[in-house]
């Protein structure tokens, strides 16, 4: 490559690098700024790079440039002829490749010393010294490493999201009481004139109380040399950070869906109600899912967040029921809004991992108003880095506190599968 095309080549990127840094604004995210910053670091290195590679031919042009002016022998000019080599003498090898590392293409050059070498590469030892071989050379090739991390990825579920329940977040842990009442069983009864009213106590409201506490989970110190930490592309402080985000909503929304309610959360399916046993213990029918949603009183149905809840297995078991004439029983609306209609039956669904799937005597299927499940966040989750502790290494850890109570186990019911 000539030095006009590589300081082309150094104008595109450098282009292409100032665009790169122009999409961190003020309100791009850590985690994307860090990634554009790596990628512009990778596109610089890759500029000054071809810069070193012009100096280097530079400095070639100029030493060629001094051998020719004192060797008659070296091949100039477009004459097709050599010096040293008189008109008429036959060509050797030697001329002709020397032509050629002086800019002769092959078509600037005659048949005889094309021929040469042609002939010329069959009678040289072929033996080079080769990156694929460490000890050949490939000890001098860098590992080059993408600067990005492909983190796997699962999703977990929608415990935890202040749309789906009533969430309450408190600054502090002291236990709170939830004070409720179901008078639905009770009715006014028939006045006769003149008759003084019953005044017993039979029908007094009765209340009850719920409790939410504060439940503390950590995910461990996660520890780090210092070596690494200034040696890596990557910032292992950000990285580690965001990898225990995750595991702390895996382990809210776990508790808040499964949680046992004794010295832990009691989790929407623990608290939930029965709704409906299916007939099978591996199977459900739509019409088991209508005798569900029957079986939450119309008053919670009403609700702007009543929905079904399972996790996706379930949801696939769904969309293969079919009638007699092979049509699907169970549609989804067609703008992705996440509705699911049986029948008449229509209401929206939330994807949860930590529900279990289709299998004898389990709660597969959750359906009701979901604000009636109450999540007590106590603050936010903390991820604390300690330095002083392990130096001159470092360590990471995060902490979480919650709670979650159901106010009326009727609000919420579940499917549950036959025992066998």
């Amino acid at each position: 490559m000539k030095i006009k095309e590589l300081r082309e080549e150094q104008a595109r990127i450098a282009t292409n690098a100032r665009t790169k840094f122009d999409e961190i604004k003020s309100d791009t995210p850590e985690a994307r700024a860090t990634e554009i910053e790596a990628e512009f670091d990778r596109m610089m290195a890759e500029h000054d790079k071809i810069g070193s590679k012009i100096e280097r031919l530079k400095k070639l042009e100029e030493a060629e440039g001094r051998a020719a002016e004192g060797d008659d022998r070296r091949p100039r000019g477009g004459d097709g002829q050599q010096r040293g080599q008189e008109e008429g003498d036959k060509p050797t090898y030697r001329h002709a490749f020397a032509k050629l590392m002086c800019g002769f293409t092959p078509e600037d050059m005659t048949p005889e010393e094309r021929q040469l070498l042609r002939r010329g590469t069959s009678n040289f030892e072929q033996r080079a010294q080769t990156a694929g071989t460490a000890s050949a050379g490939g000890y001098t090739v860098p590992t080059e490493l993408i600067p990005t991390i492909d983190k796997a990825m699962k999703a977990w579920g929608p415990m935890y999201d202040e749309a789906l329940s009533t969430v309450i977040t408190t600054s502090g842990g002291n236990s709170m009481k939830l004070p409720t009442v179901d008078d639905t069983a009770v009715d006014a009864g028939t006045h006769t004139e003149g008759t003084a009213l019953t005044d017993d106590g039979g029908k007094d409201a009765t209340l009850g109380q719920g409790s939410l506490d504060a439940y503390g989970f950590d995910s461990e110190f996660i520890r780090w040399s210092w070596e690494l930490d200034a040696d890596s592309i990557f910032s292992f402080e950000t990285l580690l950070g965001e990898l225990i985000g995750e595991r702390l909503g895996r382990i809210a929304n776990s508790q808040l869906t499964i949680g046992t309610g004794s010295s832990a959360p009691n989790g929407i399916v623990t608290a939930s109600a029965l709704g409906k046993t299916s007939a099978s213990a591996t199977a459900i029918t739509a019409d088991e899912v209508i005798d569900l949603v029957h079986s939450v009183d119309p008053a919670y149905r009403a609700s702007p967040k009543a929905r079904f809840m399972f996790n996706d297995n379930t949801l696939l078991a769904l969309r293969k029921l079919k009638d007699g004439q092979g049509n699907y029983l169970i549609t989804e609306a067609p703008d992705g809004s996440g509705r699911l209609k049986v029948g008449s039956v229509s209401a929206p669904y939330s994807i949860n991992q930590a529900m279990v799937s289709i299998a004898a005597a389990k709660k597969v299927m959750l359906y009701g108003d979901f604000s009636k499940y109450y999540v007590r966040k106590v603050g936010a989750p903390v991820i604390g880095v300690l330095r002083e502790r392990f130096w001159p290494d470092m360590g990471i850890a995060g902490l979480i506190r919650f709670d979650g109570e159901i106010s009326h186990s009727g609000a919420i019911k579940h499917l549950i599968t036959a025992a066998s």
